[in-house]
């Protein structure tokens, strides 16, 4: 491992990386002033990090200048960085109403269900999975570039040259239908980013590509996001631990249950609003009461199920209406144009959680877990 995924993978460990939402308008338009304000609120709640422009950020129907504004007022707060790259939309399933541009429909339907069936995660032997997560060549960085010719490629990388410019710690690297170990290749070499993985429940990741992944001397850590695989989660979490990387959780369905599992740290759309909940869960867990541990992880869970719900794209909206109800952000940004539309009486099962107080029986620490 390069020594300066080492470096990432150390500061980050035991830490809550909040995946922070972008606030917006119905009609997309960002007030980066707010953003800051935005941001500087997770902070001062318990996010050790922030994960920017990722699923809950909506990183990938954002425009340049926007990114770059995002990414400039995340790196002034002086907490590490991640900024999402890659993930941008294909086929139309909604338009944008002030741009047209589609947003990509994240549901696990047809091709993708069959695709995460025949993934299922499962490895048929240990000598095989050991050869996958040693078995391929990578490279250090390089002054010279790599041709890359796909327009989705040349897109990714440039992301992660402007986020290595900014002053970002690191890349968080979307699931891409090509080749995945190319992909963190090519950006690893044009931004010298160190990268963290990312297992997405939209696109799984068969075993043999994450150890493609966690082989290469960029990649200092694995988030693992796959929503209700107890399984492939767990899988995913012993190949990064194998493998000297950092295990990331991104359950915010199974949150309690992958830091049993030995997931070492966080990254989680559901403290793009519920900070202070969150990070309590992560207190409890590096404490010694497990009754602490157990009513933290209890009120969590409550919040994820009322977020991470049908239609699963919709959380990105209904943190959005959280983030408003805890007075993080006005009404007016809390909008996702390009998720699916939600009825509104979602929103008062949504706000009834809300409250930026942690629960009483939570440690008041740093959201550090045990290492």
């Amino acid at each position: 491992m390069h020594i300066s995924a080492q470096t990432l993978r150390d500061r980050l460990r035991g830490s809550l990386i909040a995946a922070a939402a972008t606030p917006m308008t119905a009609d997309g338009e960002v007030d980066l002033d707010l953003v800051a304000r935005y941001l500087a609120g997770l902070v001062a709640d318990g996010a050790g990090a922030l994960a920017v422009l990722a699923h809950t950020g909506r990183g990938p129907f954002l425009a340049p200048e926007i990114r770059a504004g995002v990414i400039e007022r995340a790196v002034a707060l002086g907490v590490p960085v991640l900024v999402g790259v890659g993930g941008h939309p294909t086929p139309p399933n909604r338009a944008h109403p002030a741009t047209g541009h589609a947003a990509a429909g994240h549901e696990v339907t047809g091709h993708a269900a069959a695709e995460h069936a025949a993934a299922g995660h499962e490895v048929t032997g240990h000598a095989a999975t050991e050869h996958a997560a040693t078995g391929h060549a990578v490279t250090e960085p390089m002054a010279t570039e790599p041709m890359v010719t796909e327009p989705e490629a040349e897109r990714t990388v440039a992301e992660a040259r402007v986020a290595a410019g900014l002053g970002a710690a690191g890349v968080l690297v979307f699931p891409s239908a090509g080749d995945r170990a190319a992909l963190h290749d090519a950006v690893w070499r044009a931004s010298g980013l160190p990268m963290i993985a990312f297992d997405l429940y939209t696109r799984p990741c068969p075993p043999a590509v994450l150890g493609a992944l966690l082989a290469h001397p960029g990649v200092a850590g694995l988030k693992t996001a796959l929503l209700s695989d107890a399984m492939g989660c767990q899988q995913a979490i012993a190949l990064a631990r194998r493998a000297g990387r950092l295990a990331i959780t991104g359950e915010d369905r199974m949150f309690g249950p992958s830091l049993l599992w030995g997931a070492e740290a966080a990254l989680v759309g559901i403290a793009a609003a519920g900070v202070e909940i969150t990070a309590a869960v992560l207190d409890a867990f590096r404490g010694s009461d497990l009754r602490a541990f157990e009513e933290a992880s209890a009120h969590l869970d409550r919040l994820a199920q009322a977020t991470f719900t049908d239609p699963m794209e919709g959380y990105v909206q209904r943190m959005l209406w959280l983030a408003a109800a805890e007075g993080r952000i006005p009404g007016a940004y809390a909008h996702d144009p390009y998720g699916p539309p939600l009825p509104e009486g979602e929103r008062a099962a949504v706000v009834r959680h809300a409250g930026r107080a942690r629960p009483e029986s939570s440690d008041q620490g740093d959201a550090k877990l045990a290492t």
